[in-house]
């Protein structure tokens, strides 16, 4: 095992993919000269050069169709959004072409595309450029939709979502770019669609996925004083959901809470919650609790954005309130 930052993780998923790959390249806005901007794409064109890590001008739908007319001639595109606020512009080239080419033309063309970049909050950004869109995607039949929370889940994802022959939604964060974790010496993937249990625990089950997965962690330290064992699942992936997981683990502790940083109605946590009562109700000893955020765009100012965004706290409460505490 190695350890190195989350964007290190990024950045060596898609340089090994590339090496393995000549069909593989790089687009997006300041992902060659400057190195990303995250840094994610950090030495890429030195190594590749500028016909495989290409600038983009800023004009998300012109290079989103761009990527996916070349996947439909055989090659297999990585494009960078600066964050996913900005993929809206290039929503209708990722819902209406990449998503439904496979099946409007009977087969005859697939689209491996990877449509990467920061998801949600990232402090104090706005409203414009704090959303989280995983249930949008999510939504569409055709896009698989991938939300790592650590550098190795990262790596083997992204090195799976690029050898995919659908197109993959790759959504990060920005205040994980830094993070540091331990990573396989060489070469490893990680399948699509298979959640992870990130720590066992009897009491309650505790799903969640992306970085907002940190304040399930700390709640769960500060209830392990108190003897509350808590089992925490990572999604890793939201579409296809490992629904399995989750039913399993909740057949176990009987109880469920999800943290999801998302605006409550019509989101991920939702329709995990829909599928777990249709599918384990007897289970149950408690009702389902979901955290998201308040129902508002985000908020710039600092003393309202923490009360809009989940937190450990969030969860504790939720936690004891399953466990009738």
């Amino acid at each position: 095992m190695k350890t190195i930052q989350f964007r290190e993780a990024v950045c060596e998923a898609m340089s090994e993919e590339m090496r393995r790959d000549e069909t593989v390249y790089l687009m997006g806005e300041e992902v060659a000269q400057y190195n990303g901007a995250y840094k994610a794409s950090k030495g890429m064109l030195d190594e590749f050069g500028e016909d495989r890590i290409i600038d983009t001008p800023i004009s998300e739908l012109g290079f989103a169709g761009i990527a996916i007319g070349s996947a439909m001639n055989g090659n297999r595109p990585i494009v960078e959004y600066m964050t996913f606020n900005f993929s809206l512009v290039g929503i209708d080239q990722i819902i209406n072409n990449a998503a439904k080419i496979r099946q409007m033309s009977g087969g005859q063309f697939n689209c491996p595309v990877v449509f990467r970049g920061p998801t949600a909050s990232a402090g104090q950004l706005g409203a414009t450029h704090s959303q989280a869109f995983e249930s949008w995607f999510a939504n569409t039949p055709g896009l698989k939709v991938i939300v790592p929370s650590n550098p190795a889940d990262a790596k083997g994802l992204l090195k799976s979502a690029i050898r995919d022959d659908d197109p993959c939604i790759f959504m990060e964060s920005e205040q994980m770019y830094g993070d540091k974790g331990e990573v396989p010496e060489g070469e490893y993937l990680i399948p699509i669609g298979v959640a992870d249990i990130k720590r066992e625990g009897t009491d309650v089950t505790i799903v969640s996925f992306g970085k907002i997965i940190k304040e399930a962690y700390k709640a769960a330290d500060e209830l392990a004083k108190e003897d509350i064992s808590c089992e925490i699942i990572d999604l890793r992936t939201v579409r296809p959901l490992d629904i399995d997981a989750i039913i399993t683990s909740v057949k176990k502790t009987n109880r469920l809470v999800i943290l999801e940083e998302a605006w409550p109605f019509g989101n991920v946590s939702t329709e995990i919650t829909f599928q777990v009562q249709e599918k384990a109700f007897d289970f149950l000893d408690a009702p389902i609790i979901k955290i998201n955020t308040a129902d508002t765009p985000a908020p710039y100012s600092p003393v309202l954005f923490k009360e809009w965004i989940p937190n450990s706290d969030d969860v504790i409460l939720a936690v004891k309130k399953v466990l009738y505490k």
